[in-house]
Parts: structure tokens; C-alpha cells; sequence
């Protein structure tokens, strides 16, 4: 470890929705930072940036080894989240909280805009003559954090959504004389790769057999609303059943979102599902039972797949925990300004790798926008609703081997001879 001599104190925040596994990071970056001769006391923010604007920290350093492994296992964002959106002016009494504390360590867990706020407050301390240094360690369900192969919280949301998809196919193939289709809602503004996940779900991960789910929708193909229905009446000619998953954020070709919703957030972002008033699994729904006149369900997942510990992947949170180690050993060189990534080894058998990207480079701070990382197309089917065998060898070692079950044959058995 090269030497730094920057001596002080650290802050850790997290920010955006929660993970299942994203105080997993929060214990991994306390803990590298207790071993450092560097830092002396850890705190952390409460409500994210909204903390540090008000100077209400929390003293991390007093946890002990118990509670801190208590700490990692426990759902939600520990220590608390907020919508704020950081504005110039909020820079200079944000600083003057830092030097109250003697900050001169920042870390936030999140995506592009706590990666983005990380930048803009350190670049603004030390133009200010106040030396800091900020890593970023890497979190959201939705899997699209730019420079990853994937991310922290993913495996264990991408598990919920499939163990989901799953279990309730496997009830709506036995219940298809009452209830002929279901609809899934998973998150994800503008990738698919939650939807997608729910391949995992069926058996050996391969399409065409009958288990759900039947047809993946995902933002990064329009949505074709006769081809759509098109592949409803098929499916259920063939199988009985329909279940269809798709994600919040999937749109028509002109744009408009199949949810039709126009709510906004403070990042100017539309709101889906239950934040937006509205959503794209209502919309299927009400679709698929105008055309054929079917009795079906949908369910939206909104933040059970966020912080569902019961589900959580083991890989998914020492994967976490380890981003939090390798945040406080990047910052302990004294290069900052950058996000820690998750990478995947070039061999036959999985095996995680990690790697820096710069902080602009995740925020794409040129083009004004956060960038963002889609499904590629080799992972999408040709006709746009499911995923490709190349996406299950992907997922497999995420989500771990899911549960096996005994399907009836369904073959009418022939009364005996008198």
C-alpha cells in the first residue's frame, strides 16, 4: 500500500434505493477503515447527502465486531437515504460540516448520481484548499451502473425476481382453468436486466418447455403490441398459461412508456409502478384481457426485491463487503475520484475480479447525463421478448442453483380393465 499521508476522519454514506446486501458494503468500508493508521474515526451520514448538509453523523467506530456482522445481514439502507438533489450552493455549508469533523475521507454506496455527488463535493473541498479524497463503491438492483460487469445488490434482487417468477408459475400452470395469465413487474427505468433475470426460473434455464416465464419484456426493445399479443395467443394455445414478466420502464416505439405514466422525480426521471401512480404490468394486463377475455393477475415489485435478506445470494454479499475493502485500499493511495468495479475472471469456473473506473466516466459528466449499461443484443432474443442462452450462462452463477420440484405428468390415466 502506497504511503498517504492525508490523516483524519472518515464519512460513508448511502444513497438511492436499498439493496439486500448494501450494508454489506457499508461494513466492508468500516472495517477497512478501522484498520487504517490514516483514519481515526468513521462516521456516517445520515440521509445521505441530506446528512452531511445538516451535520447529523453517526459514529460508526463504536460498533463492535458482533454488531457489525448483525449490521451486514440487516434489510434496508442502515443509514437512511434521501432524494435531495445536490445544487451548487449547497456546496459551502456542506464543506464547513466536513471540516467540522475533520472529513477527509469521503465514500458513498450507490449509482451514477452518488458518484456524481462524491465528485462535485471533493473537487469542491480542495479548490477550497480543504484536501479530500472520495471513492465510490458501486450498488443497484437494477444492474446498469456503467464500467461493471455487474452490480452489488443485483444477484440477490436478480434471485428474488426469479424464485418470484418460479413459484408463482408453477401456481398459475396449476390454476389455469381459473386464472389464465399472470403479469410480473420487476424494476428498471431503462434496462432489462431484472425481467431477464427471471429465465433463471425455469428448469436448466431453457425457453420452450412450459415453465414460466413464457415472455420477457425489457426496455431495450420496443414494445409491439401485435407481435406481443401475437406470442400471448400462441403461448397459451401451447401450454394452457401465459406468464409474462416485464420491466417498469418498457416503452413503445415513439417512446412512450407502456405504463403511459408522466409523473417525474426531482432528477427528472418518470416515475413507474406504485411511485408513478401507474404501470406497465396494469396496462399488459388490461391488454391481454380485452383481446381474449381472460381472468388473469399481476403483481409489482417494487421494494421487496430491494432489501429481501431472505433471499439475499451469499456471493452477492461478500462480493459487497469486499467493494467496501477494496474502496478503502484504492483511497489509501490518495487516488480518489473514482468508483470501485465489479469484473468477473476470464475462466471456466466464476470467480469475481476487481478495478477502478473514473467518477466523470460513470456520470458521463460530458454529455450532462448519467450513462448507463443496457442488456447487449446478444443476450436479447431475435423477436425481443426473451433472453439468449449466452444470458443464462451469465446469470447462472449469480443467482446460484434454484429449488427443484416435482411437476404431475399430466396424462389422463386409463381406468382399469374389469
Amino acid at each position: 500500500m502506497a504511503k498517504n499521508t492525508l490523516v483524519g476522519n472518515a464519512l460513508i454514506g448511502q444513497s438511492g434505493g436499498p439493496t439486500a446486501v448494501i450494508n454489506s458494503s457499508l461494513v466492508g468500508i468500516l472495517e477497512g477503515c478501522l484498520k487504517s493508521k490514516n483514519i481515526k474515526t468513521v462516521y456516517g451520514m445520515r440521509y445521505a447527502i441530506q446528512g452531511t448538509l445538516d451535520g447529523h453523523f453517526l459514529d460508526l467506530s463504536k460498533l463492535n465486531a458482533k454488531e457489525r456482522k448483525l449490521l451486514a445481514e440487516t434489510p434496508g439502507s442502515a443509514l437512511g437515504s434521501s432524494r435531495l438533489k445536490l445544487k451548487d450552493e449547497l456546496l459551502p455549508p456542506i464543506l464547513e460540516n466536513l471540516k467540522k469533523f475533520n472529513i477527509r475521507y469521503l465514500f458513498m454506496i450507490g449509482g451514477n448520481d452518488s458518484m456524481d455527488t462524491i465528485r462535485r463535493v471533493v473537487n469542491y473541498a480542495n479548490a477550497q484548499g480543504y484536501e479530500m479524497v472520495g471513492v465510490g463503491c458501486p450498488k443497484t438492483v437494477d444492474n446498469d451502473l456503467f464500467g461493471t460487469d455487474h452490480t452489488p445488490g443485483y444477484a440477490s434482487a436478480a434471485r428474488f425476481v426469479a424464485l418470484s417468477l418460479q413459484q408463482g408459475g408453477r401456481l398459475n400452470g396449476d390454476m389455469q382453468k381459473v386464472d389464465q395469465f399472470t403479469v410480473l413487474q420487476t424494476v428498471g427505468r431503462s434496462s432489462g436486466w431484472l425481467p431477464a433475470a427471471g429465465a433463471a426460473a425455469r428448469r436448466a434455464g431453457k425457453a420452450g418447455a412450459g415453465d414460466a416465464p413464457h415472455i420477457i419484456l425489457m426496455p431495450e426493445r420496443a414494445f409491439d403490441k401485435p407481435a406481443f399479443l401475437a406470442k400471448v395467443k400462441a403461448t397459451h394455445e401451447k401450454f394452457g398459461f401465459v406468464s409474462v414478466v416485464t420491466g417498469e420502464g418498457v416503452c413503445y416505439k415513439d417512446g412512450t412508456p407502456l405504463s403511459a405514466s408522466e409523473t417525474k422525480d426531482k432528477f427528472g426521471n418518470t416515475e413507474f409502478g406504485a411511485m408513478g401512480g401507474t404501470s406497465a404490468a396494469i396496462a399488459l394486463h388490461r391488454m391481454i384481457a380485452e383481446a381474449f377475455g381472460w381472468r388473469g393477475e399481476f403483481q409489482i415489485l417494487e421494494s421487496l426485491q430491494m432489501c429481501a435478506q431472505d433471499r439475499a445470494v451469499a456471493v452477492d454479499r461478500k462480493e459487497a463487503w469486499l467493494c467496501g475493502q477494496k474502496a478503502v485500499t484504492q483511497a489509501m493511495t490518495g487516488k480518489g475520484g473514482v468508483m470501485i468495479t465489479l469484473l468477473r475472471k476470464k475462466q471456466a469456473k466464476y470467480a469475481p475480479a476487481f478495478g477502478t473506473i473514473s467518477l466523470e466516466e460513470v456520470a458521463n459528466i460530458d454529455h450532462g447525463h448519467s450513462r448507463e449499461k443496457p442488456v447487449p443484443a446478444e443476450f436479447i432474443a431475435a423477436d425481443g421478448m426473451d433472453v439468449t442462452p449466452a444470458f443464462i450462462k451469465y446469470i447462472a452463477p449469480l443467482v446460484g442453483e434454484m429449488p427443484k420440484h416435482l411437476v404431475l405428468d399430466g396424462k389422463a390415466a386409463k381406468a382399469p380393465k374389469k
